[in-house]
């Protein structure tokens, strides 16, 4: 069976590896606390099964000590000059957007095709993360046809992924965060007070407006939190399962799919999504810091809405 654990393995092999291209930039002023920064970052994937909670603890404590105490800040990556980009993108053309394209496709096949596969009295895939592996075997195809296409190296991926992680900085364990933020709010009853409004304010013949407020409250959660993540558990606990799983009886699947789709509209417009709002808007030198939040707000919009009512047709389907 492909376990999740794979991925994570994945994604904490190419933090440890740029860490240690981190620790080589002289060009950095912080090179030792940056590369200290993304290899207790990437260990955290590689062994959080292995390491004690207390263990594991202390290192969440030194990555959110190192960040907030400025000890993350960029160096030098041997970026190629404008001219070889633009030489590179006119050789290419449209070649450049295969892996991209891939990704979805390869992650819904795995979902659609391989989820559904068994070996023995096992899946094939995770069953209990099978969107996540086939993602992860997605991302893996697309590099390696990335790699074919502009016929460049392993190290050169390896380079880049450093680019791209440190050019984000902090704000990338803003997910885990998150996550860990919300579950401790569902630990603490959060959902139960969402429940109990919930049940005064939605009408319990009304499927449309349980799968309303659910959306809506995933979208606005995400808005306060940064990350729907952490709304997920919160929303869920509070209107998910109660109402339109528990009384209307929808598929949790269905439902769960769609919520945190509804929740990434959320993330399209709010600051407190810094790795995804606020990081581009000062990547691309942009007058205002709220300029993706501007030019996203109208999808956003869109988007829920359609979440709402495909979620209301599914369910009576």
């Amino acid at each position: 069976m492909i376990r999740v654990q794979y991925v994570y393995d994945l994604v904490g092999l190419i933090l440890v590896l740029s860490s240690l291209y981190t620790f080589r930039d002289g060009t950095n002023p912080r090179r030792i606390t940056t590369g200290l920064f993304y290899l207790l970052y990437g260990l955290a994937f590689i062994l959080a099964d292995f390491l004690p909670p207390a263990v594991l603890g202390v290192g969440v404590l030194a990555i959110v000590a190192i960040a907030g105490f400025g000890g993350v800040r960029t160096g030098s990556y041997r970026e190629a000059s404008a001219e070889e980009r633009e030489a590179s993108r006119t050789r290419l053309g449209n070649w450049l957007f295969i892996p991209a394209v891939l990704i979805p496709l390869v992650t819904v096949a795995g979902v659609e095709g391989l989820g559904r596969v068994r070996i023995g009295a096992e899946s094939l895939l995770d069953s209990a993360n099978v969107t996540l592996v086939a993602l992860g075997i997605a991302a893996a195809a697309a590099l390696i046809v990335a790699l074919a296409v502009t016929r460049s190296s392993p190290v050169t991926s390896v380079r880049e992924a450093r680019r791209l992680i440190e050019a984000i900085g902090w704000a990338a364990v803003l997910p885990q965060m998150l996550a860990v933020l919300g579950t401790l709010f569902a630990s603490a009853g959060v959902g139960t007070v969402v429940a109990n409004v919930a049940s005064r304010v939605i009408p319990h013949h009304s499927l449309f407006w349980a799968v309303f407020a659910y959306c809506v409250g995933m979208a606005l959660f995400t808005m306060v939190m940064g990350n729907a993540f952490a709304a997920f558990p919160v929303m869920t606990a509070g209107i998910a399962i109660p109402l339109i799983i528990g009384h209307f009886g929808v598929d949790a699947n269905r439902v769960a799919a769609i919520g945190m789709f509804a929740g990434y509209c959320g993330t399209l417009l709010t600051p407190m999504a810094a790795n995804f709002n606020i990081v581009p808007a000062a990547l691309l030198n942009l007058r205002s810091q709220y300029a993706v939040i501007r030019a996203q707000w109208p999808t956003a919009v869109i988007v829920l809405a359609v979440n709402i009512l495909l979620m209301y047709a599914l369910a009576r389907w």
